[in-house]
């Protein structure tokens, strides 16, 4: 698990660097991520005092440092480059994340994930310029997505056409067990839909 991450030389240079002004004996680095799994996640690398760590944590021994992972980021830390690029201003450390937002998923991945990481990485970032998010409420035993369609996408009109048919498009194109998506909002029981 731990050679999930990879951390540059000249990361580690900077870093081992970096620890030794702290001053404190046995000073680690510590690498998470807020809010793994979703659009809003954030990877950080903070200071870890000797006993600021986390039970939970792995530990990694590295040459010149010792690097504490957080527990549950660690399969959003997958493919992961902490670099470290120096400059004439000094350089900066660079942290790469391309899975932080959503864990990699394949064909072996349960449908629901699945049909999350397409959302996360090509639907929703479409959405995002409009204030509108998409995520998926519940699989029918049917194979039926049920969406809830959120932010600038409620009450508008057009949601049903145009965003419906293209978001079913691709969910249906990439996965191809897929039956068919639901709006949560939309129960096809048409006799509810006359508003008294």
């Amino acid at each position: 698990m731990s050679d999930s991450i990879q951390i540059t030389d000249s990361a580690q240079d900077y870093l081992a660097e970096l620890l030794e002004k702290q001053g404190v004996e046995g000073i680690a680095v510590r690498i998470f991520i807020t809010q793994p799994g979703t659009p809003y996640a954030e990877t950080c690398l903070a200071y870890c005092r000797p006993g600021e760590e986390e039970p939970s944590d792995e530990r990694l021994e590295l040459e010149k440092i010792s690097v504490h992972l957080d527990a549950n980021s660690i399969p959003f830390l997958e493919e992961a480059v902490v670099d470290f690029n120096a400059d004439r201003m000094g350089g900066q450390l660079t942290i790469k994340a391309p899975n932080a937002k959503m864990p990699k998923v394949n064909a072996d991945s349960p449908l629901e994930d699945r049909i999350n990481y397409v959302l996360y990485s090509e639907i929703n970032p479409g959405l995002a310029a409009h204030g509108g998010e998409i995520k998926l409420v519940q699989m029918t035993e049917d194979q039926i997505a049920v969406l809830a369609f959120g932010g600038g996408c409620q009450g508008c009109a057009a949601v049903d056409l145009t965003l419906k048919e293209g978001v079913e498009k691709t969910l249906m194109e990439r996965i191809p067990e897929l039956a068919g998506i639901r709006d949560v909002t939309d129960h096809t029981d048409t006799s509810n839909a006359y508003y008294r």
